[in-house]
């Protein structure tokens, strides 16, 4: 099953690039990929953190290389995402008029690279699977985005080819820290031999430092993030959903995969550079949001804002925060795409996203501005959404981390600022709601038609999984704490307060520390 959903998305791009029909497939393709992935997640087995699914083929037994495929509790939420995203991003892309068999071949190829890396357990294939997804990538907004395509479509290959060489000496000096015996590509071997104290200390400060860099300009961390805003706004909405929902969410997963159970002393090490760096993320970025005078440059710059929440509960280097890191992952994967297809919408009835030529769109588009402003309240975390639970869950993860009774550690003054970025981004986003449909419509506004009934399934699609996972975060808490319990210490915080849904913390860990700590953050919760 998990072969399958990585490779039907890829096989249809090859049978749509040698002719059968590009959007019937696609669709088939996406639809049954999402089946697949929903499959593997309602019927994972969340009581153990092994991966599940397991198949390998030997490529090379003198290298120990070979094609490894899986799931656990996070690759699962993560291939979910993507699938979803994937039949989204099909979905709405609707009729394309030049190359419409290579621009679904490309969205395709987007999600079998992305569903692979996740779904890999072999360091080489997860490296070479995100490097697939990257070259369509570079198609979509050169050959079909808008703007200054070109410029941007550069733009983006030049930063994330740099920060792929740099992930790869990373991965290349990680494989050589360890000693020969324990040397493989294995992430089960690896983590176990990490497990065991066989990288120095020092060692774990060099390839953490290269991996965080590397990864970093991937998910456009401060002050590598300049690429994102101008290539999302440049690419079709599609390349959009997938690049910013699906794609970049590859770096903040290979930091939780690799960087926190291999590499502990380098994170702690270097956990003050990571708090400095993702304050700018949420901070500058933000106020840099809100300045923005059009639509699909706000979303771009407030993809890149929101992902130095996500970094918070990254460097927290607890159970809690990191937790709501993958919720939060998830969330803003799905937020993103809804608000990012319905703005492609947009420009293809009006031909602008500027906020000063628009206004009042909500009187002739009624259900755009009923999804875009659902999405709008999911991206500044009001509750009953996912994002609420994965913020809520990293605020605490990480202002305990540290806390000395009376005292404010880096921490807690990060926390702080962080609470900032949330009114900073339901500034930016109000104010892009209030101006793109509310307020008086223009003249040649006022006889635009709403979204096509076709185009309300994804939507519908996107909605319900954020309300799903808002309102029972515990169904993706369950699947992700037990894998982090394994190597995060006992100490560092509670294991499931997400959003009130505090149940049965003693199936998940059993043990009496912890069940006493779930005690106390099911108290924290209720109150």
């Amino acid at each position: 099953m998990v072969l399958f959903t990585i490779f039907c998305p890829t096989v249809a791009a090859v049978l749509i690039m040698l002719g059968v029909p590009a959007r019937k497939t696609a669709l088939a393709a996406s639809v049954l990929t999402f089946a697949a992935a929903l499959f593997l997640f309602v019927f994972l087995d969340h009581d153990h953190a092994d991966f599940q699914h397991v198949t390998s083929f030997s490529i090379s037994p003198e290298w120990r290389l070979s094609f490894t495929t899986g799931v656990d509790g996070l690759s699962v939420i993560m291939v979910l995402l993507a699938s979803i995203v994937t039949l989204a991003a099909v979905w709405f892309a609707g009729t394309i008029e030049r190359h419409e068999n290579a621009f679904y071949a490309c969205l395709l190829f987007i999600s079998g690279g992305a569903i692979g890396a996740f779904a890999s357990i072999d360091l080489f294939f997860f490296y070479a699977f995100h490097e697939l997804a990257l070259i369509p990538t570079f198609l979509l907004i050169g050959i079909w985005g808008s703007g200054n395509r070109i410029t941007a479509a550069w733009k983006i290959t030049i930063y994330l080819a740099i920060g792929s060489f740099i992930l790869l000496l990373g991965l290349i000096l990680l494989y050589q820290s360890f000693p020969l015996p324990s040397r493989s590509f294995d992430f089960r071997v690896l983590q176990t031999a990490a497990a065991m104290g066989q990288i120095a200390p020092e060692a774990q400060r060099h390839v953490y430092l290269l991996l965080l860099i590397g990864f970093g300009i991937l998910i456009s961390l401060f002050p590598f993030h300049t690429w994102a805003p101008e290539a999302y706004a440049a690419a079709p909405a599609p390349a959009a959903m997938l690049h910013a929902g699906v794609l970049k969410k590859f770096g903040l997963y290979g930091l939780l995969r690799l960087a926190i159970p291999m590499l502990p002393e380098g994170a702690r090490h270097w956990a003050t550079l990571l708090i400095v760096l993702l304050l700018g993320n949420i901070i500058y970025v933000g106020l840099v949001t809100i300045a923005q005078k059009r639509l699909d440059w706000m979303l771009g710059y407030s993809s890149v804002m929101h992902m130095g929440f996500i970094f918070l509960g990254i460097a927290s280097f607890g159970v809690l925060g990191v937790t709501g890191a993958v919720v939060l992952m998830f969330a803003h994967g799905l937020s993103i795409a809804l608000l990012f297809g319905i703005a492609g919408e947009l420009r293809r009835r009006t031909g602008t996203l500027a906020f000063d030529e628009l206004g009042g769109l909500a009187r002739v588009m009624p259900f755009a501005g009923l999804a875009f402003g659902l999405g709008v309240f999911a991206a500044i975390g009001l509750p009953g959404f996912a994002n609420f639970a994965g913020e809520i869950m990293i605020f605490f993860g990480a202002f305990r981390n540290g806390w000395e009774i009376g005292q404010f550690h880096i921490f807690q003054i990060a926390t702080v600022l962080a609470l900032w970025g949330v009114v900073l981004s339901t500034v930016y986003m109000l104010r892009a709601y209030r101006r793109t449909f509310m307020g008086t419509i223009r003249d040649q506004w006022q006889k635009l038609p709403d979204l096509r009934p076709a185009l309300r399934v994804p939507v519908t699609l996107l909605v319900a999984a954020l309300l799903c996972c808002g309102f029972f975060p515990q169904l993706f808490v369950r699947n992700v704490a037990p894998i982090f319990g394994t190597f995060l210490s006992a100490n560092s915080d509670t294991l499931t307060c997400s959003h009130g849904a505090m149940r049965r913390l003693n199936t998940v860990v059993p043990s009496r520390e912890h069940a006493s700590q779930g005690r106390a953050c099911n108290d924290l919760a209720t109150k």
